[in-house]
């Protein structure tokens, strides 16, 4: 879906129009989060957002399995699969599947470490156990009790936070914010934003860990990029944010496009993308999420030659930090 600009603006009579429904989803959310989740018989980590649409969650699943790698643990992502038809439990191989299958996010970590796509995520965690795991990386999931979580690492970005500070359809936020506060046990604030204050430090007085992340881009990719004009394209939860990515390092975006989060390409759009390009003689860039769905799709793989993609990854400013956070509660799980 496209996020209504009003989740991220001022206060707004549609969000006030709207707030009672909000109330009412908040409600039902909240008291689901309540219920019991079944013991998966290892450590499950999960990593999460506070609300729909994007911050930076899935680099920050990658960036917590490259700590956990590091201390010798053996994780293994269980996903939904949002986006995919697959409803699992099945291992994502991504020579095989699609991001129609199995949904783009599994697909593009998948090239990295073990996924398992499952609707069920008690099925999923106990293939992940059957896989040899020691860690369970829950993808998303914070706001579904099916798994009980040991440990809770909620990302946010930290100049957009949570918006408006309304649950959904009047806000961003997927539940009210105490019961989820109440549940974190560690925030992981991405850039150098201050939005995220308040929370921050709501958590911290709670015992919760704050940790600051940035998300780098990958050089090899911006070296192709610089000097020349290129023509943006993104579909993920914030499009924004990519588009100031590659102007922060000397990108000249000339064009832009954005798409709602996980927006399935048609080959009409991919070639009017390509076909605009190169009328304006632009550099075709998109995001690894987003070439994610392009190479799996055989009616758009034959475009995917032709568009630079700009790939990043996060890491911790306090890495030491947050690795003996992690050894601590994985070891206390145990």
């Amino acid at each position: 879906m496209r996020e209504p600009s009003f989740w991220y603006g001022p206060p707004s009579l549609m969000s006030r129009l709207l707030s009672p429904l909000g109330a009412l989803y908040g409600a039902l959310t909240a008291r689901r989060m309540m219920r019991p989740g079944a013991r998966a018989g290892l450590p499950v980590i999960c990593v999460g957002n506070y609300h729909v649409g994007g911050a930076g969650k899935t680099p920050a699943t990658l960036a917590v399995a490259a700590v956990l790698l590091a201390m010798g643990e053996r994780p293994v992502v269980v996903s939904r699969g949002y986006g995919g038809d697959q409803e699992g439990p099945v291992r994502v191989d991504p020579h095989c599947h699609t991001a129609a299958q199995v949904g783009d996010e599994p697909l593009m970590m998948a090239a990295q470490l073990p996924v398992i796509v499952a609707r069920d995520r008690v099925a999923g965690a106990a293939l992940a156990q059957r896989d040899d795991a020691s860690v369970i990386l829950l993808d998303d999931g914070f706001q579904n009790p099916a798994l009980e979580k040991d440990l809770s690492l909620l990302v946010i970005d930290g100049t957009r936070g949570v918006g408006n500070g309304a649950v959904f359809p009047a806000g961003p936020l997927r539940a009210p914010l105490a019961p989820q506060i109440a549940r974190t046990d560690a925030l992981i604030v991405v850039g150098q934003g201050t939005a995220a204050g308040g929370i921050a430090r709501e958590v911290v007085a709670r015992g919760g860990l704050v940790v600051r992340a940035s998300l780098t881009p990958n050089e090899a990719s911006l070296s192709d990029l610089r000097g020349k004009r290129v023509l943006a394209f993104a579909g993920i939860g914030d499009p924004a944010r990519f588009f100031e990515t590659l102007r922060a390092h000397g990108v000249d975006v000339a064009a832009s496009r954005t798409f709602a989060d996980h927006h399935p390409f048609t080959p009409e759009e991919i070639g009017g993308l390509v076909a605009d390009a190169a009328k304006q003689s632009l550099v075709l860039v998109t995001t690894a999420k987003d070439m994610a769905r392009i190479r799996s799709d055989a009616r758009l793989a034959p475009h995917a030659g032709g568009i630079s993609v700009l790939a990043v990854t996060m890491t911790f400013t306090d890495e030491p930090q947050m690795r003996a956070f992690l050894t601590a509660r994985v070891e206390r799980a145990r």
